[in-house]
């Protein structure tokens, strides 16, 4: 009797402790890095126009990553799903050119780690007049002493894309 009830607490005891131990890793965000250009040596990124990389506390993963090309063409508000590959390398994703030339362009890439608020990073990458990277933004607000990722919207990307319209009419004029 008094082998079973230990033998049914040190079961009891271990579940707890494998609890424990997977919640550190889940818990905080994921994080997003934008890699350009790729290298041409992988038969897995060579046509690829950059790469992503997800990680969780700078461990790479596999999480899901989704995006979308975000432009303006001809004074047209246009929008782009993006479909991503898996590479040769764990938690790194190819993504191929699938936007037109033409127009301002910001793409839109968000990794997530699951359901909820703060499971999701996303970069905005902005694509220059020479269809070039022009710049990688990740938004992050401060909590406590960690930089966590903020979230962001459509509606905050139009009015970046409006903008960059605009100052580009200006410099033509």
């Amino acid at each position: 009797m008094l082998w079973h009830s230990f033998s049914r607490s040190l079961i009891v005891a271990g579940i707890a402790l494998a609890g424990l131990a997977a919640s550190p890793a889940t818990a905080g965000p994921p994080w997003i890095s934008i890699e350009y250009p790729p290298s041409p040596y992988d038969p897995t990124t060579r046509d690829a126009f950059l790469l992503v990389h997800s990680f969780h506390h700078g461990t790479p993963m596999n999480f899901p990553v989704t995006g979308s090309a975000e432009g303006i063409v001809n004074g047209q508000r246009r929008s782009v799903k993006l479909g991503f590959e898996k590479t040769s390398r764990t938690g790194t994703f190819a993504l191929k050119k699938q936007w037109p030339v033409e127009g301002t362009w910001t793409l839109m890439i968000t990794v997530t780690q699951g359901a909820g608020d703060g499971n999701a990073v996303t970069a905005l990458v902005d694509i220059g007049a020479g269809g070039d990277v022009a710049s990688v933004k990740v938004p992050t607000g401060r909590r406590g002493e960690w930089n966590i990722p903020k979230t962001v919207t459509v509606q905050e990307v139009d009015a970046a894309l409006r903008a960059r319209v605009a100052r580009a009419v200006a410099g033509r004029s």
